[in-house]
């Protein structure tokens, strides 16, 4: 018990003639839970506890317990190829539509892929290399039953980008190629690394809002990109900003673009976008948006090979190597100068990679009712770019447009992506020599019109309306991407979501809080108008663990973020900037603003000069997880300060986590244990029972 029931409690050792108005008075008076202290908890165990709920949250090992060795080994191996799990219920039936979504993906994919190895600055059979050998591996080793793998746009064009700034594809070739391959054995090895450490969590640090932009602004920049194969343009910049890309175009205008090829390109390019339409407006009709890129490769094809329009300069593929991949294990580079520059472009390739075919993966699991593991997907895409790179393919992923065909033709397992595997790899073995009057025009307008549905309006105006600082992160990644490069674009994206990270560490929430009428609830007063304050007790709620990072807020108020926030709103030029100030100023929050607390008292005593001064500060302890020894310090800090006014410090509902520090630093003896209570309503009663019983 506490306060002033417990002391009425204690009274049972007076005299005799006092006992039965004690007993009446206690019967008046309702219960007070006592908030003693914890027992105390062995470190080891909460060690094991923290370590296991960060990394083995999903208790991996629990199907091992209780086995016999023979039956954990059998479970080893499907944990590692869930194949051999879900392969035992495979039945014809799934078969059928298995080789229905395999065939559908495939006639997508080829075309596509010869386009994005393009975009990755490489010869059209890698991309074929890369849709070839990949989905085998993650058949078998994935636990996503309709993602499609192969190269994807927005991979293609961060890994040509960050490759022609180390060597020309074209003076060096060879070179290029093999720090192509370099840089996706390390994107395999990153991707596998953090699966199996179960370090996924990671790639949650890049927040939906700067996903959103930096894949619009990504879309936009490779549409600008394929301008140059739409108008058969010869001579082309090779940065990737807007500026730079619209400059070439126009300086080509009057001697550099061929009329017959933007008369292939665009016609075709309508032909594929009414087709896109056509399919999302019946979904009956998808195999329409699916076939539509096969069939445009094959009529222009045929058409430049009769009209021979080569000869009056409509650019054309002109050859693609015959055969399946190529060894290409001792061409990666595990020495050198290239080494370095291939780690860093193959992690950055990769956690963009792992980071699009996760979305992907979770999107259709739970339009399906399944549950994907995300480890064991990391460790899937890993594994099958490490294979990948030791047989000629670069950075390979889930592709959005294909899963949503895989997922529409009706696939049931990821046979699908075998199937596709096998008709790539007879596409590779006889079909690529008719590729070579293929004209560039075309996959251009292939491209444009697959990555034209990576600018979510939808998702932007949502952000817009939902929350600033995600849409001012999203612009910023958009503009990044556009205005400077895919390089920028993916810093600016990662430096603001991390930016909105520290924010809300070092900035947490608080709130005044004030009684439900005819209720013991006690709730914000700005969300609840009619909430009543508490005459004489401010009750304050912290909406956050109160870390080393965010214990001088606690004390402090900060009253100028709102001026800078409104102020960079205005242009998302300057958001990284921005992001700069934002990290800086939540250090320097303690030279710039004034008690946070001491000024709520401040202004309770303004606002209500007529009611009774505050003699009592009840802080709301629900919501914080945790408390460091810096935000100890400032509770010490803050009683200290509260002393000198003649306020007292009352605590309410601290979880198990923050009391046990509490009690370990003393610091629930000195501002007494009968100050800690159960809730709000407790302490209330306590020390303003009129208030609480009215």
């Amino acid at each position: 018990m506490s306060g002033r029931v417990a002391a009425d409690l204690e009274m049972k050792d007076s005299d005799d003639w006092s006992l039965p108005s004690l007993r009446h008075q206690n019967d008046e008076l309702p219960y007070v839970h006592k908030v003693g202290k914890p027992p105390k908890q062995d470190l080891l165990k909460e060690i094991k506890t923290a370590l296991k709920e960060t990394f083995l949250s999903d208790d991996p090992l629990k199907p091992f317990k209780d086995q016999p060795s023979k039956r954990k080994l059998v479970l080893g191996f499907q944990t590692l190829f869930p194949i051999l799990q879900w392969s035992r219920d495979y039945s014809f039936s799934k078969f059928k539509g298995d080789f229905i979504a395999g065939c559908t993906i495939a006639s997508l994919c080829i075309p596509q892929d010869i386009g994005y190895a393009k975009l990755a600055n490489l010869d059209p059979q890698y991309g074929l290399y890369s849709s070839f050998v990949p989905p085998l591996i993650y058949a078998f080793m994935g636990s996503s039953r309709d993602i499609a793998i192969g190269p994807v746009a927005v991979v293609s064009l961060l890994l040509g980008s960050m490759l022609q700034d180390e060597l020309d594809p074209i003076t060096q070739k060879h070179e290029y190629q093999r720090l192509a391959f370099t840089a996706t054995f390390f994107a395999g090895v990153t991707q596998a690394t953090l699966g199996f450490f179960r370090l996924g969590f990671l790639i949650d640090f890049l927040s939906h809002a700067a996903i959103v932009g930096f894949m619009g602004g990504a879309a936009v920049t490779i549409a600008l990109q394929q301008l140059k194969g739409l108008f058969g343009i010869k001579k082309f910049t090779k940065k990737t900003d807007v500026v730079s890309v619209m400059r070439s175009v126009i300086q080509a205008a009057h001697h550099g673009w061929n009329w017959q090829t933007i008369l292939i390109g665009v016609s075709f390019l309508v032909f594929l976008l009414v087709a896109k339409y056509i399919g999302k407006k019946n979904k009956k009709l998808f195999w329409v948006s699916a076939i539509a890129p096969l069939i445009s490769v094959i009529i222009s094809t045929v058409c430049v090979f009769l009209t021979r329009a080569d000869r009056d300069g409509v650019q054309i593929v002109r050859h693609i190597d015959k055969g399946i991949n190529p060894s290409s294990a001792n061409q990666i580079y595990f020495s050198g100068d290239y080494l370095a520059k291939g780690f860093k472009i193959g992690v950055i390739s990769g956690l963009i990679a792992l980071t699009e075919a996760v979305a992907i993966g979770r999107t259709f699991a739970s339009m399906k009712d399944y549950q994907i593991d995300g480890n064991k997907e990391m460790v899937a895409l890993g594994t099958m770019n490490i294979v990948g790179s030791l047989t000629s393919c670069y950075v390979a992923t889930g592709s959005f447009s294909r899963s949503a065909v895989n997922y529409m033709a009706g696939c049931n397992t990821a046979v699908s992506n075998i199937v596709m595997s096998c008709i790539v790899m007879l596409t590779l073995l006889v079909i690529t020599p008719l590729f070579k009057y293929t004209p560039n025009a075309i996959l251009a307008s292939i491209i444009i019109n697959a990555v034209v549905g990576l600018v979510d309006f939808d998702a932007i105006l949502l952000l817009w309306k939902i929350d600033k600082f995600d849409f001012l992160a999203c612009m910023g990644a958009f503009f990044g991407v556009v205005f400077a490069s895919v390089e920028i674009g993916l810093l600016i994206a990662v430096a603001i979501s991390f930016a909105k990270i520290l924010l809300q560490v070092t900035r947490p929430r608080t709130a005044v809080l004030g009684k439900i009428p005819r209720t013991s609830v006690y709730r914000n007063v700005e969300q609840y108008p009619g909430a009543t304050r508490v005459p004489g007790v401010l009750i304050i709620r912290v909406d956050s663990a109160i870390y080393f990072s965010n214990s001088n807020y606690i004390k402090e108020r900060y009253e100028v973020l709102s001026t800078v926030y409104f102020l960079c709103l205005l242009s998302t030029v300057y958001c990284l900037l921005y992001c700069l100030l934002l990290t800086v100023y939540c250090l320097l929050s303690t030279v710039h603003c004034q008690l946070l607390i001491l000024r709520w008292l401040t202004d309770e005593e303004e606002m209500f000069k007529d009611q009774p001064r505050v003699e009592y500060l009840i802080v709301d302890m629900s919501p914080v997880t945790d408390i460091d020894t810096s935000g100890i310090h400032a509770l010490e800090e803050l009683h200290s300060s509260l002393q000198k006014r003649e306020v007292q410090l009352i605590l309410t509902n601290p979880g198990q986590t923050v009391l046990d520090k509490l009690h370990a630093s003393n610091f629930a003896d000195m501002i007494g244990e009968d100050k800690i209570f159960l809730t709000v309503a407790d302490a209330v009663l306590t020390f303003s029972p009129k208030m609480e019983q009215a």
